[in-house]
């Protein structure tokens, strides 16, 4: 498996030895002479937030910045990723306390298997990993318990999220059908609408801009500005999601999504009273006003609920009338991958694939010996070969770069959420693409983006049934650890 590769779940013991540096410690309390609560907040040094039964303290909001800023990971001003790294605590925090009340926990045992297999697959014995976690400017018991909270979260989610995502032979067949008028030049299906007063499903967009409840008029003022004007810019001929993604990079505060086919009832009751009337390719009148922030909405899509599955019309002729093969272009490359680590910032990683690509385009250098030696991809010992890939299985910023190279051709540095690449192409081929391995494709695809919706719904919906109190986000803790 490599770094570069795509999919619904993450490598499980990639992902957790990513986070090696988001390590983070609880401050103890200073003084616990007075028995109430409120004093027992205040007696505990740098608390930024209280979180149910639990507290998030402004040394981990330290900690958090601190390991972004070791990776040299571009961030925002102090204020918003102060605010942005507090609130992403505060999840993790619901998520864990949650989790404790449900029951799930890992055992001291089945942690040391964890960190065990850990070790091995990065070719270390014990000694040396935890040498390895110690050398990162953690210690060993700290990095144990971010990784215990990192197996509980995982276990939680999958339980509470992953777990009840249904995929219906009905779903795959839609999305296959669809998938094969985009090939045969048939444009995106017509979905057919909902008789007056009749069930329907609604596809709706947001453009997501947060303010805290307790912001100021000037911040209030700010974000609501910043949303009418996006919402006059989805009124013209661009893409809404687009505008969405353009909007994040400037502020990744700012969040989109496409919510999916839902059912009135499945909707937010503020984002259906404002799209009650808006038809199929329209954004809403006006800018809607949550407790967590301000939405900008769009209705891509409404459709007849009919018993079932969805149904769609479809023009005659506009498909095949039985699923086959699809045709496709299939690459191969091979690439070198600097990964993401603390210590190596994008710049230097920048110009060390400059520097490869410089000797390859030079022919002072073999591009297979270069990946052997500097490629941290577990195809390095291939000389960073990938095999033949298809559309969809690469991160989609990889394989954009890789698509537009010709054979033999090498790329400037790409990067992407593993880390930075040099890409040469070396093959391509055509293919087809079997009805099989169509449903599995169409399974993969459902399923990853039913659990993005879902997964944003629980995540909201844990944040606005806890209790929050924000105590001082703003400053760093005063004491030193």
């Amino acid at each position: 498996m490599t770094y570069c590769l795509s999919g619904f779940k993450r490598i499980f013991i990639q992902a957790l030895l990513a986070s090696l540096a988001l390590l983070s410690s609880l401050v103890a309390a200073q003084d616990t002479a007075r028995p109430s609560a409120d004093s027992k907040i205040r007696n505990i040094d740098g608390v930024a937030a209280v979180v149910n039964t639990g507290y998030v303290t402004r040394k981990e909001i330290d900690d958090r910045i601190a390991a972004l800023q070791k990776q040299g990971t571009k961030l925002p001003d102090a204020d918003v990723l102060r605010k942005t790294i507090m609130e992403r605590l505060i999840i993790e925090k619901i998520q864990l306390l949650e989790a404790a009340q449900e029951g799930i926990v890992v055992s001291n045992s089945e942690l040391n298997k964890i960190i065990g297999d850990i070790a091995a697959k990065n070719k270390l014995s014990l000694p040396e990993f935890k040498q390895k976690v110690i050398s990162s400017g953690g210690t060993f018991e700290r990095y144990q318990q971010m990784l215990r909270d990192d197996i509980v979260i995982s276990r939680f989610r999958e339980r509470e999220v992953e777990a009840k995502i249904k995929v219906s032979d009905a779903e795959i067949d839609n999305y296959i059908v669809d998938r094969m008028r985009a090939v045969n030049g048939a444009g995106a299906s017509r979905s057919t609408p909902a008789a007056p007063g009749s069930p329907e499903e609604i596809d709706v967009a947001q453009i997501f801009i947060p303010v805290n409840a307790g912001a100021g008029v000037g911040a209030q003022a700010e974000a609501k500005k910043k949303a009418e004007t996006l919402l006059r810019d989805a009124r013209g001929d661009v893409d809404f999601l687009q505008l969405g993604a353009i909007a994040a990079k400037e502020n990744p505060q700012i969040k989109f999504q496409e919510l999916g086919y839902r059912t009135p009832d499945r909707l937010p009751q503020l984002f259906y009273e404002a799209i009650r009337n808006t038809g199929g390719g329209q954004v809403a009148n006006a800018v809607v006003k949550s407790p967590a922030g301000y939405h900008v909405l769009k209705v891509l899509d409404r459709r007849a609920l009919v018993a079932g599955a969805p149904q769609q019309a479809a023009p005659q002729d506009a498909t095949p009338s039985a699923p086959q093969n699809i045709p496709i272009t299939q690459t191969m490359s091979r690439h070198i991958l600097l990964r993401n680590r603390a210590g190596l910032t994008d710049q230097d990683a920048e110009r060390r694939l400059a520097g490869y690509r410089d000797q390859v385009r030079a022919k002072t250098a073999d591009f297979a010996d270069l990946a052997k030696k500097y490629s941290e991809d577990g195809s390095a010992a291939n000389g960073g070969n990938l095999g033949w890939m298809s559309p969809g299985d690469l991160v989609p910023e990889f394989e954009q770069a890789m698509n537009r190279l010709q054979i033999g051709e090498v790329s400037n540095p790409v990067k992407t959420e593993f880390g930075w690449h040099l890409i040469q192409v070396l093959e391509r081929r055509e293919a087809q693409l079997t009805v099989e391995k169509q449903r599995d494709f169409a399974r993969a695809a459902i399923r990853d983006k039913k659990f993005e919706q879902a997964y944003q719904d629980w995540i909201r919906q844990l944040r606005d049934t806890a209790t929050v109190k924000i105590i001082n986000s703003e400053d760093a803790a005063s004491v030193p650890r």
